[in-house]
């Protein structure tokens, strides 16, 4: 197998001019400057061109201490300029190693949206086997500095079996600007550590959907959320960011120490099916809006088109290790939300469990429609405005357990003349 391996290393010099592998970091960035022509696509060969091995074929060590950035830019350049009609032809390979990375924007630097492509894709030797750790000397915290930056120039674009470590801590991962060029994002097997800014952060006015995790480890921490959907910061026309569709998390390992897993300031229509979510710790500092606590879900506003108030969480179990995590807090004014066979009491034995106030809404005359079916829950659940919205029946309880209060001092309202004839409880197991 080894003298197999070293073969096909050395046919894959061959086919791209042997500059890079030859010449190491020096040949990377000169063929990312275009100082040496890279092959013919298309050309046959044993290794088909379409696949870029960043160490093989532009000269990335892989050690933890030489900088590779200039072996994924050319990396990238490579399967920039691969792009044929509008389609992708690359898939770039990342081989087991520690990469550390410096330079913003190293992995994707999409800044053409007047030349869009469809299909790209990076490939890991697998979750916590590939590392590629982003260290930038510097953060832009108003700008931001991301690993990647897609400008309405990409979709379908995929990354499997890769871990991204953040060696800066405030550096982001994912900037995604789209007016209709930037959606069908794919992840597949990753892991994210250390402190960021933002994992993957959406702006712009259309798209930005159709996006898919698979068993993947969110671990680190999270200054603002993993996924913010509506950054706003580069839109326009903020009212149109409402087309933030069809988010996928399958099979998720959440574990990571603060912030927010989800937050959608401008609406979303997001589904998370199995999976154990936890956050270990509190944050360092309050938050100027949310103090200490950490949320997994997090809607923030009332308004949004019917579309895109949609959510529905299955098969997780949650652990809130203390009154500082909340599992949702939900401020929309009508859609829905809906958890189905989901587990909160893994710490109901806990002192502090029967004050838990992890589940929240605001109610409107809307709604928005809740509810919980077949779910175990710790603590009491919270709702907003409901002496002036005067809501109709729009929350529902089905064969629940409610672990640490009788149905009549389960709900908590935030107002003492509000009634809870908006809500109804089925066949439930109260705590006794």
């Amino acid at each position: 197998m080894a003298g197999q391996h070293r073969d096909s290393v050395n046919r894959r010099r061959l086919l791209y001019g042997g500059a890079a592998a030859a010449l190491g970091g020096a040949g990377a960035a000169a063929w990312a400057s275009g100082a040496w022509d890279a092959p013919a696509a298309g050309a046959a060969t044993g290794d088909h061109p379409g696949y870029a091995d960043v160490v093989a074929d532009f000269g990335a060590k892989g050690d933890g201490r030489t900088d590779d950035s200039a072996a994924f830019q050319a990396a990238y350049a490579y399967a920039e300029q691969r792009a044929e009609s509008g389609t992708g032809r690359t898939v770039v390979l990342v081989p087991p190693g520690q990469y550390l990375v410096t330079q913003p924007g190293a992995l994707i630097d999409a800044d053409q949206p007047t030349h869009q492509r469809n299909g790209l894709r990076f490939v890991g030797g697998g979750l916590r086997i590939s590392d590629i750790v982003f260290a930038p000397k510097s953060v832009d915290e108003d700008a931001g500095t991301y690993l990647c930056r897609n400008n309405d120039t990409w979709q379908n674009v995929s990354f499997e079996g890769l871990r991204f470590t953040s060696g800066t801590p405030g550096a982001s991962f994912f900037s995604s600007y789209s007016t209709g060029g930037a959606a069908n994002y794919r992840f597949t097997e990753c892991e994210w550590m250390g402190e960021w800014e933002y994992g993957i952060a959406l702006d712009g006015s259309n798209d930005n959907s159709e996006m898919r995790w698979e068993a993947c480890r969110v671990g680190g921490a999270y200054r603002r959320a993993f996924l913010y959907s509506g950054l706003s910061k580069r839109s326009t026309t903020p009212e149109q960011q409402d087309q933030f569709l069809n988010y996928w998390f399958t099979d998720m390992n959440v574990t990571y120490e603060w912030g927010d897993f989800l937050e959608f300031p401008y609406g979303g229509s997001i589904t998370c099916r199995s999976g154990s979510y936890i956050v270990t710790g509190r944050r360092p500092t309050p938050h100027p809006d949310y103090g200490f606590e950490s949320a997994f879900f997090r809607f923030p506003r009332p308004s949004h088109f019917d579309g895109v108030q949609r959510f529905h969480a299955e098969d997780i179990r949650f652990e809130l290790r203390d009154d500082a995590v909340v599992v949702i807090d939900c401020d929309w004014n009508r859609g829905t939300v809906h958890f189905n066979d989901c587990d909160d009491t893994a710490h109901a034995f806990k002192s502090f469990s029967d004050g838990l106030r992890a589940h929240r809404y605001t109610l409107t005359g809307n709604g928005p429609l809740v509810r919980y079916d077949s779910c175990q829950l710790v603590g009491n659940h919270l709702y907003r405005g409901t002496r002036a919205a005067n809501p109709p029946v729009c929350v529902r309880y089905d064969m629940c357990r409610l672990a640490s209060h009788p149905r009549a001092q389960f709900l908590a309202l935030d107002d003492s003349g509000g009634g809870t004839d908006f809500a109804r409880f089925v066949d439930c197991v109260p705590a006794g």
